[in-house]
């Protein structure tokens, strides 16, 4: 035992006893300096310890003749003379021993319990056991009763609807705001749900909260939804968040990849896979020929076709529901009026286009002008950039690796200039830059 005072008082007479006399011991040296003050009639006696002596009565020099006869001298100091008693080397070794004591008495009767109980350890088990049963279905009545949850219906089918549900944890902590509900529903038809918006609009969020009702149906509770009808799965597989393994030299996208990849060679059609931006981790291009690859493997894959919420800011993917007829595309809603964008945590029908990232940047706090200056950039980028990423779904589900080549960068490094005269380079700018504006119109 590490510490004193494990066993209760009243189990040991023995314990009680060295316990009493201990406590007394240090009431009595506690009390020494007053009554000896009183009886010796030196006030400026003084009882104190230290480590060589223990403990010991100090008088002063002036007052050393006054000191009694049954003082015996320990020490003599500059300005001050130090005695002990018998009787306070007694109550001394009460004190100074007590603890060891204690300390051997507790650790014996401890054993002695522990060989006892020995033989009643399975009686012992069961007991837990059931009372940790009962603790968990108490709980959970108690959950079920104060968050007006209801009971799923559970069935065989390889199905999944829920109305109006609600993420269990998330609802208890907000303080004045009502939790916003949101349906979910899989059936033989569409299997994947990608599911786009902005950042901080509360995908995550959703994703968790059906993983959770899930859970919570098939351990027998009741579920935060206004109904539910949830076919059995064999596992919840989840890749939500962003970490790295540091001390095994693996970086957040590598873990991030690997659990991809152990949800890809391990999942089956009664699965339920929540996938949380899949891809992020790396280059644009990289990060969403990935993300559209997983998609297509989980869609196409026989052994796979598993219920899936695939949430995602690559919005190139929102393609897939024309090309995949097993997948489908929602996004959460969000309220913009006159410049103020109000998100509004519902899940609905169709793909998102925009992120809001600047605006999420904004209510974080981001300094005034940076926002502003990212909101020009934007705007030059959006310009710039042309139409939107298109992904060949024809070409063998396969993206290309590299960009394709601009033929009139090709034709701008294969130019000699030094053979050109300058009627002919103004005429080779001028032929250049009229096919750069028809490319571009």
């Amino acid at each position: 035992l590490q510490n004193v005072g494990v066993i209760r008082p009243g189990f040991s007479a023995e314990l009680d006893g060295v316990v009493e006399r201990s406590r007394h011991a240090r009431e009595w040296i506690a009390n020494l300096e007053n009554v000896e003050r009183e009886r010796t009639g030196i006030k400026s006696l003084k009882v104190g310890y230290n480590k060589v002596f223990g403990y010991y009565i100090e008088i002063t020099r002036t007052n050393a003749g006054l000191a009694p006869q049954e003082y015996i001298r320990k020490q003599t100091l500059v300005n001050a003379e130090r005695y002990i008693t018998p009787e306070m080397k007694e109550y001394e070794a009460l004190v100074l021993n007590a603890e060891e004591r204690i300390r051997e008495i507790e650790g014996r009767l401890f054993h002695e319990i522990c060989e006892r109980l020995a033989g009643s350890a399975n009686r012992l088990l069961n007991t837990a056991r059931a009372i940790a049963t009962v603790d968990v279905l108490a709980s959970l009545a108690e959950a079920a009763a104060l968050g007006g949850y209801v009971c799923p219906e559970v069935v065989a089918e390889d199905t999944l609807e829920i109305k109006e549900g609600r993420h269990p944890v998330v609802e208890r902590s907000l303080s004045g705001d009502r939790f916003v509900p949101n349906d979910v529903v899989f059936d033989q038809g569409k299997r994947v749900h990608i599911i786009t918006g902005p950042n901080m609009s509360g995908k995550s969020t959703y994703l968790r909260q059906v993983a959770l009702i899930v859970l919570m149906a098939q351990v027998g509770s009741f579920v935060p939804a206004d109904s539910a009808c949830i076919g059995l799965v064999d596992r919840i597989f989840t890749r939500i968040g962003a970490q790295d393994e540091i001390a095994s030299g693996q970086s957040t996208f590598m873990v991030e990849m690997v659990e991809a990849a152990n949800i890809l060679h391990h999942a089956t059609p009664r699965s339920l896979l929540v996938l949380d931006e899949i891809g992020r981790g790396t280059s644009t291009y990289d990060g969403v020929s990935i993300a559209w690859a997983v998609v297509e493997y989980i869609h196409n894959h026989p052994r796979l076709r598993s219920k899936t919420l695939f949430a995602t800011h690559y919005h190139e993917l929102t393609q897939l529901a024309d090309l995949l007829p097993g997948v489908s595309n929602y996004n959460v809603a969000v309220s913009e009026s006159e410049g103020r964008v109000v998100f509004l945590h519902k899940i609905v029908a169709g793909g998102a286009d925009r992120s809001y990232g600047i605006h999420v940047g904004q209510l974080a706090g981001l300094p005034q002008p940076v926002v502003q200056r990212a909101t020009e950039i934007l705007r030059q980028l959006e310009a710039s950039s042309g139409k939107a990423v298109k992904i060949n779904p024809h070409a063998a589900q396969q993206m290309a690796l590299f960009p394709e080549t601009n033929p009139l960068v090709d034709e701008l490094k294969n130019l000699d200039v030094n053979s050109l005269s300058p009627i002919e380079a103004l005429n080779k700018l001028y032929e250049w830059q009229r096919k750069f504006v028809q490319k571009n119109k």
